[in-house]
């Protein structure tokens, strides 16, 4: 039975909640726009600053701001407690949003920094990490295969197209993927729009800043793919995490960690070791034919034996 003390708490969240937005306090949220120039930040004045209203039934602009020459803004507003709030404002054609900001009346979010960068067609976009999870077939034996990329903006300037569909970071995913898409939205940080599928590669065509972003990419391996080949130059760090025991890891550079558990499955961790390695290969288990053909072999052979045993029974008779 629950403490009448807990009872009164979840009584006073509950009332909270329900109290109507014009008897609540304004909460007071304040921040600064700041651009980098060399070793240090510079502020960006006379910029439109954003606030917004995330909430499960509606979403969108509660109010606008002008930052002063400091690069200073404020809001104040009355938040709705089932909402998260946060500030945008627009650089050179790029939106730059914060994280949620704070709503507490009494603990206002007044140190908000808000950094916008220059713009480049040539800023170097790498591969700080990429880790792929190669489950064991289904029933129709096809591998299903989670790819996620950390790509990382080491220089002071946001990487664009040289045109608003031109890519800005391109990779290479397994040969003979298939049915290839945009992995969880909730940990992948590109909108499955600005991501493009080319045959077996792959495109950002997304602004990204400087810092690390992450790409979370899904897709098959057909049944008739009896190895996964997949190439992966400069990148830092690969790990490979293997739900079939009976596939052969690779031996040189490579190194086989203790099995690690997903969901209830187990997986072997092989990580990369050798820095010079560009490129994996690993062969599945199977005889190496594709299904129609052994589906062929499988009819010939029985009308064989049909064949066989009805020669058997007339030399009999």
């Amino acid at each position: 039975m629950a403490s009448p003390r807990w009872l009164a708490l979840a009584g006073v969240s509950f009332c909270s909640v329900t109290v109507p937005l014009a008897a609540q306090r304004l909460t007071r949220t304040a921040g600064v726009v700041l651009r980098p120039a060399g070793s240090n930040a510079v502020p960006v004045g006379a910029s439109r600053v954003v606030l917004h209203r995330v909430g499960r039934a509606t979403q969108g602009p509660v109010d606008t701001a002008m930052t002063d020459a400091g690069g200073r803004f404020q809001f104040e507003f009355r938040a709705d407690t089932t909402a998260n709030y946060l500030v945008s404002v627009r650089y050179q054609g790029i939106e730059y949003f914060s994280d949620p900001v704070a709503t507490n009346p009494t603990q206002p979010d007044s140190g908000l920094r808000l950094v916008v960068y220059d713009t480049s067609t040539t800023a170097r976009i790498t591969t700080k990490s990429r880790t792929l999870v190669v489950s064991a077939p289904d029933a129709i034996g096809a591998r299903t295969v989670i790819d996620w990329f950390v790509l990382q903006n080491r220089g002071d300037k946001t990487r664009v197209g040289v045109d608003s569909t031109g890519p800005t970071w391109g990779g290479l995913l397994a040969t003979a993927a298939r049915n290839t898409q945009v992995g969880d939205t909730r940990l992948s940080q590109f909108s499955p729009d600005a991501v493009e599928f080319r045959g077996d590669s792959v495109y950002v065509t997304a602004p990204i800043s400087p810092g690390e972003k992450e790409l979370l990419v899904q897709y098959e391996l057909p049944a008739d793919q009896f190895r996964l080949d997949v190439g992966f130059a400069e990148t830092d760090s690969v790990d490979l995490f293997l739900e079939e025991s009976s596939v052969t890891p690779p031996r040189s550079g490579w190194a086989v960690s203790d099995s690690q558990a997903f969901e209830g499955r187990r997986f072997r961790r092989i990580t990369r070791r050798d820095r010079s390695i560009s490129a994996v290969v690993l062969k599945f288990p199977g005889l190496g034919v594709k299904p129609e053909v052994a589906l062929r072999w499988l009819v010939g052979g029985l009308a064989a034996a049909l064949l066989v045993g009805a020669w058997r029974k007339l030399r009999a008779s």
